[in-house]
């Protein structure tokens, strides 16, 4: 990038453009120091306190709190992985992704694996609350913790055995680390905008909308049931719809937020790969650069707004996380007291 702002100061039509290149470098450079830095902050502290919350003994054994918990733990993956290594790649110039070609194949390799199988426990989980709402009870056999966890573990497994080829095909160029060019970097990308787009929205619409109904027809068949049973037993059937309602209030956020902020990185990567073979002048694959940075950051913005969004759609989220500050404090206090 630096080669690209030396070389342009020939006259003064290149002196204006290499002006052009080094703003838009820094903005790229400051956005991946401060910016992506901030994300990663609050990006782990919001997925350690997601995992501890979901593990409470109220939540835990829930199906679909197990998908989150999953979920969280490879965001938290993520981002002290795949985000961190893109703070020191763009932020403070630390090019290591540019000249180890087996760290640029793992690097690819372990951070598809994680953004898929972060998104599509979500997916899973969406499914468990269909499941979980059918009036039929074959169907709700399918909603429990022991098909959770088997589907955790094979959902894991089958991603790490899809993404097998980025070890194969990705490859060190010139100031970039990219899938080989030719067929299969076309291929890839068209996979990437249906793995990362077409197929997660069509999943979670499908069973965010399928579970909206259930709920709604159930909501309707346990209003006569709770007028006609005892006052305990009408008791647990309330709190068991009202969890899960608030499970699926929470689905429901994080598939809007998903839509949000992953459209865009799948359609740049298509962009990309059409235009590859494409005579561009220095401004334009410097701005490139910086959209490209740009599409991974809204990726990981969405998952770092993820403990924010359930805390505001939830009640159950809330207080649940009320309870822990409150329990820290009063430990912390006790520890106080005690020593002194």
């Amino acid at each position: 990038m630096n080669d690209i702002i030396l070389n342009t100061t020939v006259s003064p039509i290149d002196t204006y453009e290499a002006y052009w290149i080094n703003v838009v470098f820094l903005i790229n450079e400051y956005i991946s120091r401060y910016v992506m830095l901030f994300i990663w902050l609050i990006g782990n502290i919001g997925s350690i306190l997601s995992c501890i919350i979901f593990s409470k003994a109220s939540l835990r054994k829930s199906p679909c709190a197990m998908y989150f918990i999953a979920s969280n733990i490879a965001q938290f993956l993520i981002y002290n992985f795949a985000l961190l290594t893109r703070i020191f790649l763009f932020g403070f110039r630390v090019r290591t992704v540019y000249f180890n070609l087996w760290y640029c194949k793992f690097r690819n390799y372990f951070f598809y694996v994680l953004l898929a199988s972060a998104r599509y426990y979500t997916i899973l989980a969406s499914i468990d609350r269909y499941f979980a709402s059918c009036r039929d009870a074959l169907r709700r056999q399918w909603s429990s913790p022991r098909i959770a966890l088997r589907f955790i573990i094979g959902s894991t497994l089958f991603w790490c055995l899809i993404y097998i080829h980025v070890i194969v095909f990705y490859q060190t160029y010139p100031n970039n680390c990219l899938p080989q060019k030719g067929i299969y970097n076309m291929t890839f990308s068209i996979y990437i905008v249906i793995d990362n787009g077409v197929l997660p929205l069509t999943f979670m619409i499908l069973f965010g909308f399928l579970t909206f109904k259930n709920l709604r027809q159930m909501k309707k068949r346990v209003r006569p049931i709770v007028a006609s049973i005892t006052t305990t037993q009408s008791t647990q059937t309330i709190r068991a719809l009202k969890k899960d309602s608030q499970f699926m209030e929470m689905l429901l956020s994080q598939i809007i937020l998903y839509i949000i902020f992953n459209v865009f990185n799948p359609c740049f990567l298509l962009y990309q790969a059409l235009t590859i073979n494409a005579q561009k002048s220095p401004i334009l694959q410097q701005m490139e650069v910086l959209l490209n940075n740009i599409s991974y950051f809204l990726v990981y913005i969405g998952f770092s707004l993820t403990f924010f969004i359930n805390i505001i759609s939830s009640s159950l989220f809330r207080n649940e996380f009320k309870r822990l500050i409150q329990i820290g404090v009063f430990h912390y206090r006790t520890v106080q007291l005690t020593s002194t």
